[in-house]
């Protein structure tokens, strides 16, 4: 028996070979065996580390390689979330949208595979999910980032973690003088890092290396929007999914000069000398610093890792152009506060920023009464958060694409305000995770949870969201417009946004 035993890790060790009982099944990556679990007929590995703990001399550094291991590493449970205010849930966010409270740690650089597939050779599409939190918060833990549902309609479900706040996007000048003029966006590439172990290991799971969609939501889908963007990405995914948010209307992010200055601000309240003093802080005082000091940092133009004009870069059609599939949902309105303008304040900016085209852009967003002013700052709002982005690069874009509007509002939570079709609310519709989120179901939610999951496993799977009893979901052109509206009664929607759209893009 015991030589049985050793007979048989010895194949596994040299072949690869996937070996499952009732309840392991246990698969060899690049960097050594792992063992995961079964549910039901999904295999589920958790924790699977993809570049080293980025910790000590390794902060606001590229992520490193992962050692190898020796051995069945055991990858059942979520590792650490990055390091972040402790999370709770606020506003419209419940648990279910919340990373877990703990473990949190700078050791977080972890990934998480279901899967259906028997073997390497079932050659299943893959699903990369980056999760959005402002790139400040968030986590792969989150419960409705769970992958079991989509796998069991054949997608190997990938979700990743990526440094966040200080420790993902903190530039600054000795950083830039360590790392050949550059710094920050290290949550960014470790992205792009979990992309290169997808292409280098997802072939054991049963995945497709030349098959990949990334896909994300908020901050995760202004992640797709710039990993679409970054030469350090081409090659490693084949479509994209960008759910609420993007980065190429007026939320362009920082140049490297002005985070730079940040990172130096940041020294200073932290009380450190130079950036060796900043590293030797430990993460709690380095956070404390980032919560104490107000600043937000984020994607910054480095000229490495992304495009010093990000416009300009997709107007050249320099991009990773992938079949694309982006959106939003009508709640996205509420996420750039309105300025609260008064009808005659609202005039009056519109004349000092645009002048003789002042009047054509109030007959757009009018401003008669305050109510008035009030509805077109709302609107505005939608548009510069996500709405303008997809159209922009949906219109640079030469792949297929395809543009969505949710205006479905979850049923509502007992004892618990409602908050329309509020930001990420269509992440469990998409994802097929409402089993996970605690409210009193009805019907027509799950219609819609069927129709979006319906629509994103295609587009997973052939690039294109059409398929058998779904309503038609036309390609996006400038031309026409054709916004595909998902409700109850989910319709397209011809020209929604265009005279709005083509103003905007005019000025």
């Amino acid at each position: 028996m015991k030589l049985t035993k050793i007979l048989l890790i010895g194949l596994i060790l040299i072949f690869g070979t996937n070996f499952s009982n009732a309840q392991f099944k246990t698969i060899k990556t690049k960097n050594g065996l792992i063992s995961g679990f079964k549910s039901g007929t999904i295999s589920i590995f958790k924790g699977i580390p993809f570049a080293a703990p980025p910790v000590g001399n390794l902060r606001w550094k590229a992520p490193q390689p992962t050692a190898n291991w020796s051995g069945i590493r055991k990858c059942v449970d979520f590792s650490a979330s990055p390091i972040q205010p402790t999370p709770t849930p606020f506003y419209c966010w419940s648990e279910e949208f919340i990373a877990p409270p703990k473990p949190l740690s700078e050791d977080c650089l972890y990934l998480n595979v279901w899967t259906g597939a028997k073997s390497a050779q079932e050659k299943r599409p893959v699903f990369v999910w980056i999760y959005g939190g402002g790139f400040s918060s968030g986590s792969s833990a989150c419960p409705i980032y769970d992958g079991e549902e989509l796998a069991k309609k054949g997608i190997v479900f990938v979700s990743i973690n990526y440094r966040v706040g200080a420790f993902g996007f903190m530039a600054h000048p000795e950083l830039s003088k360590e790392q050949n003029n550059t710094s920050g966006n290290y949550g960014l590439m470790d992205q792009i890092a979990a992309l290169k172990w997808v292409k280098e290991n997802i072939t054991t799971f049963g995945g497709d290396p030349d098959k990949v969609t990334i896909a994300g939501q908020s901050a995760g889908s202004m992640s797709v929007n710039c990993l679409v963007a970054s030469p350090l990405a081409k090659g490693l995914f084949h479509r994209a999914i960008a759910q609420s948010g993007g980065m190429l209307s007026n939320r362009i992010p920082t140049s490297l000069n002005d985070a730079e200055k940040m990172g130096e601000t940041f020294q200073k309240k932290g009380n450190a000398n130079n950036l060796s003093e900043l590293r030797q802080k430990s993460a709690d005082e380095i956070l404390k610093i980032a919560q104490s000091s107000g600043l937000r940092m984020g994607v910054t133009l480095d000229g490495y890792v992304l495009p010093t004009d990000i416009v300009q870069h997709f107007k050249d059609g320099k991009h990773n152009d992938v079949p694309l599939m982006t959106g939003w949902v009508t709640g996205d309105a509420g996420l750039i506060p309105s300025q609260g303008l008064s009808a005659e304040k609202f005039r009056q900016q519109a004349v000092d920023k645009y002048g003789a085209r002042s009047e054509e852009y109030l007959k757009l967003f009018p401003a008669n009464t305050d109510d008035e002013a009030k509805l077109s700052q709302n609107r505005l709002s939608l548009l510069s958060f996500a709405a303008f982005s997809s159209h922009l690069w949906a219109g640079y874009n030469k792949s297929q694409s395809y543009i969505y509007q949710v205006s479905h509002v979850p049923t509502d939570k007992p004892d618990f305000p409602n908050y329309g079709a509020f930001h990420t609310s269509e992440v469990p519709y998409a994802l097929h995770t409402l089993h996970l989120w605690k409210r009193p179901w009805q019907d027509h939610d799950l219609v819609v949870e069927n129709l979006m999951s319906s629509y994103w496993i295609n587009f997973i799977k052939i690039g294109n969201p059409n398929g058998k009893n779904l309503p038609e979901w036309k390609r996006y052109h400038k031309t026409d417009g054709v916004i595909l509206n998902i409700d109850k009664e989910t319709t397209q929607k011809p020209a929604l946004f265009k005279k709005e759209f083509d103003l905007l893009e005019s000025l």
